[in-house]
């Protein structure tokens, strides 16, 4: 998103990308409304509608009254994107990459794996990096590290990262869909049980499912193998009875550690560091490529007279991190509080079950559902997980950069 942003200014930019395609598995595959409507700015939200995707309007919990939606997308004002888009990230990444292409100043490499900084006298001025053909280098009046939360540009720069909350562990891993599959509104009711959680996303095509457990307790579920795993799942969720048929190897289950982190810094001279690569964000609300996103827009109002300049100042990579930290800083907080009372009801679970002989444990507390029926709290949760503590707008570059 940056480097189609900087090359629609008319700045030279060189995306590489580690992979030889973009044809692989990815952890989150949300679009917010904020982000369709940044997309929308600058003309592509349509065209990325014609793309296979599933709207997600709200979602959804069990209670003793049947599932329940707490909050609704489709009561927000003023947005033409009532709702988180599904979208399977190779599809948008290409999509991206192709709309830079229609660039002149835009170049791609593909199967680029960034090995070395270029430093001297304590600026990076680039990169070494390898390719089928061997070593190349690349040099650059400003080096962008947007590759991740296991981010190697980071390790590179010497910038370090602090766990801001918790981990919590699941198995996240794929189901067909059959018919007769229940619909919904993109997240089918997650299911709680002896001391684990099950939370099914529609996919269209397939189930994404995420299998959350206590932490410490993966190599008692690999030990038990794959048909113990299929029998927890059902336990759960037993109309997907059919459906768990397809998992016979424990190589289709992922095993996910989550947490959140920040860099303290993000940047040094001639470098800066954006999205997961700066602030790793936890699934909560599937806030990720969000902030990630609204990180590559500010860069770009920032930085883009400074490039076509070039003449990019320390206070210039200084303040995108002062436009997107405290932002990041609400939303890590927020997720951190979920993290944490998921991992003590996992807990409580686990220790209530030992207890008694009990099957699942009861629907969603009734107290939480009649908490999101007082005035102007659903709308105020659909609000913030939609657009954050405030909306990020594409600049004209030619403007006053002042707000971002």
């Amino acid at each position: 998103m940056l480097a189609l942003l900087l090359a629609r200014n008319g700045v030279p930019v060189t995306l590489l990308e580690a992979h030889p395609t973009f044809d692989r598995d990815f952890r989150g595959d949300t679009i917010h409304p904020a982000i369709l409507e940044i997309l929308d700015e600058i003309g592509l939200a349509d065209r990325l509608h014609e793309l296979p995707h599933v709207k997600m309007y709200g979602p959804t919990f069990p209670t003793a009254d049947g599932p329940v939606m707490v909050f609704d997308f489709r009561r927000l004002l003023r947005t033409r994107f009532p709702y988180i888009m599904w979208m399977a990230q190779p599809i948008f990444l290409q999509f991206l990459a192709e709309e830079a292409k229609k660039y002149p100043s835009f170049w791609l490499v593909m199967g680029a794996n960034v090995q070395h900084l270029i430093e001297e006298a304590g600026v990076v001025r680039g990169v070494r990096y390898r390719t089928a053909d061997g070593w190349q280098e690349l040099r650059a009046l400003l080096t962008v590290g947007a590759d991740g939360r296991f981010s190697r540009v980071r390790k590179l720069a010497g910038l370090r990262a602090i766990q801001t909350s918790s981990p919590i562990e699941l198995l996240w891993f794929h189901l067909p869909r059959l018919h007769g599959d229940p619909e919904g509104t993109g997240i089918v009711s997650p299911r709680f049980g002896n001391g684990h959680v099950l939370i099914m996303i529609d996919r269209a095509d397939h189930w994404q499912v995420g299998y959350f457990f206590p932490a410490g307790n993966y190599q008692k579920l690999h030990a038990a193998g794959v048909e113990a795993m299929r029998r927890n799942i059902v336990s759960l969720e037993p109309r997907f009875a059919e459906n768990v048929k397809s998992l016979t190897d424990w190589h289709q289950f992922t095993l996910l550690s989550v947490a959140s982190s920040r860099c303290p810094r993000w940047y040094k001279p001639g470098l800066l560091l954006i999205g997961d690569a700066a602030h790793t964000m936890t699934p909560a609300a599937g806030s990720g490529i969000k902030y990630a996103i609204e990180d590559a827009v500010v860069a770009a109002n920032l930085l883009t007279c400074p490039l076509l300049a070039k003449r990019v100042r320390f206070r210039d990579l200084a303040e995108v991190q002062r436009r997107r930290e405290w932002p990041t800083r609400v939303i890590q907080a927020l997720g951190a509080f979920g993290l944490k009372n998921l991992g003590r009801f996992l807990v409580s679970r686990r220790a209530s079950r030992s207890e008694s002989s009990a099957g699942n444990s009861p629907p969603f507390p009734r107290f939480v559902i009649r908490m999101f029926r007082l005035p102007l709290l659903p709308w105020l949760f659909a609000r913030m997980i939609a657009f954050g503590i405030w909306r990020v707008h594409v600049q004209n570059p030619t403007r006053d950069r002042g707000t971002a």
